[in-house]
């Protein structure tokens, strides 16, 4: 693993939560090993291409990394439900790419969330796509949704991507077409890590962070169990994950 850069960011408007200010802790690394990305989730650190971060706001706290533990994953009612409906989708996952079917479903779940939620504009390239969704690492995954009814006629309809480690799976970020909102692929995907990561004898699935005050970060909360990352680690402490359920709280040192 190489270091090319380090920086934490001025204080500045939080995206997440209107009032706060936001810091973000960012490392450039290259010929990060899965191993080493292993243990770079346990300590809090998310990726997007060769860029790795975590928060580093003070005095907020709100921004929270989370975990399923895949053994001890139960599903709601409505999850359940989900998982069902998604099985008309055809799902394959291999290595990310880039192509004009992934720019323009990129675009059109964008303008979505524009329209519904407020979200500034985001223009996303080909070359910004590439570097941050697409960037060759050996972790990196995609899964694709497709819809093959005659209705569908075969389109891609969502893209998940995601870190594959040797003890987990870590959700990148995910996006839909809009007209499939109904079918609430974002649960799917993630219910579909979690199948994938208790089939290949992995223990958890990281979804990022949890931030209970922002309407598109609450929802992790809802895969329960869940575990939640204590504090901000430095790479050379033992990280603390406490198990929460419902809303209360268990502590744990168990090991990471």
């Amino acid at each position: 693993m190489h270091l090319l850069e380090r920086v934490v960011e001025k204080p500045h408007e939080c995206s997440y939560l209107p009032g706060e200010r936001a810091s973000l802790e960012v490392e450039v690394l290259l010929d990060v090993s899965p191993v080493e990305m292993q243990g770079l989730l346990e300590h809090g650190w998310r990726r997007f291409g060769p860029m790795y971060f975590r928060p580093g706001c003070s005095p907020c706290a709100e921004c929270v990394g989370l975990r399923v533990p895949v053994e001890r994953f139960s599903p709601s009612k409505t999850q359940r439900r989900v998982a069902r409906g998604a099985k008309r989708f055809r799902r394959e996952v291999a290595v990310p790419t880039v192509d004009d079917a992934r720019l323009d479903l990129y675009a059109r779940w964008h303008v979505g969330r524009e329209q519904v939620r407020g979200w500034d504009e985001n223009p996303q390239p080909r070359e910004r796509y590439t570097l941050e969704f697409a960037f060759p690492h050996p972790c990196a995954r995609e899964a694709t949704f497709y819809d093959d009814s005659p209705e569908g006629g075969g389109r891609l309809v969502g893209v998940g991507l995601f870190d594959e480690t040797p003890d987990a799976l870590s959700a990148t970020f995910f996006f839909h077409h809009p007209d499939y909102a109904r079918s609430s692929l974002g649960v799917a995907n993630v219910l579909t890590l979690i199948d994938d990561a208790r089939a290949a004898g992995k223990r958890h699935v990281y979804l990022g962070f949890r931030v209970s005050g922002c309407a598109s970060l609450r929802y992790k909360a809802t895969y329960r169990p869940h575990e939640l990352l204590v504090g901000r680690p430095a790479k050379d402490e033992r990280p603390v994950w406490q198990l929460s359920q419902t809303g209360v709280t268990a502590s744990t040192s168990r090991r990471a």
